[in-house]
């Protein structure tokens, strides 16, 4: 996760050179589905990297979003690019003869409005440069409850969507595939594929280290969840979940 404020009037930037900036990483183990609609998990890094000046607390950043930058920010509204991957997917990852899915890495945008320190509304837009090659996005809420960086947890609703390039990608059964993979044909159409929810959590553990969590709960819906791969070989319920420690440190120049 990254977070980082360009766009900032000159006074503004010549008052906060003074004051010293705070950097936190994060790292720790995660699981989540191995592609969409998996039922088996794939266990990977969970990574991430803040900054803020002075004694301001650091932003909120769910676990869920997608490596961005805030190009913009003012008046609780934030925009800016985001890129994300899905990890590729093999016949031997179904279970069945399909044909493979590529790696897809993802490159669009978000935006997002902030009410005050306690709700965040956002929501991206990506489109599959490789892999998958469909547009696919989320939008969602937070509910965030803090006490500056001395704990912070929040929780909210997720919305998952792709088009018809991309469900067809995952969800799909071509008519041509269909006698060796023993699926029947299916021809799933673009919409919501998922609703579910993210959960967040924050401790410290020292002035320097702390403990971050995440739990995050996904149920497909539509052609998704009708989707013979899916009922044959994967799973409705889709979880992830990640542990990892953080370190804070000031950065002088």
């Amino acid at each position: 996760m990254a977070a980082l404020a360009l766009a900032a009037p000159a006074f503004a930037q010549e008052k906060a050179s003074e004051e010293p900036v705070r950097i936190r990483v994060m790292i720790g183990p995660q699981a989540y589905p191995a592609y969409p609609g998996a039922k088996d998990l794939r266990i990977g890094a969970l990574v991430g990297l803040d900054r803020a000046r002075g004694d301001e607390p650091f932003a909120f950043e769910a676990a869920d979003d997608s490596f961005g930058i805030h190009l913009v920010r003012s008046h609780g509204v934030s925009v800016g690019p985001v890129v994300n991957w899905q990890w590729s997917r093999t016949a031997e990852d179904v279970g069945t003869t399909l044909p493979k899915v590529g790696f897809s890495l993802e490159a669009g945008g978000f935006a997002q409005y902030e009410l005050g320190d306690h709700l965040r509304l956002r929501a991206e837009l990506r489109k599959g440069l490789s892999g998958h090659k469909g547009w696919t996005g989320t939008a969602g809420a937070d509910a965030i409850f803090r006490d500056g960086d001395r704990w912070l947890f929040a929780v909210g609703p997720r919305v998952t969507w792709g088009d018809n390039r991309y469900n067809d990608a995952y969800f799909g059964v071509a008519p041509a595939d269909a006698p060796a993979s023993g699926l029947p044909a299916y021809d799933p159409g673009g919409g919501i594929h998922a609703i579910g929810a993210t959960a967040t959590f924050l401790t410290p553990l020292s002035p320097s280290w702390g403990l971050y969590a995440y739990a995050k709960y996904d149920r497909m819906t539509g052609d998704a969840a009708d989707s013979p791969i899916v009922r044959s070989y994967g799973s409705r319920d889709q979880i992830s979940g990640g542990l990892a420690l953080t370190y804070t440190f000031d950065w002088r120049r």
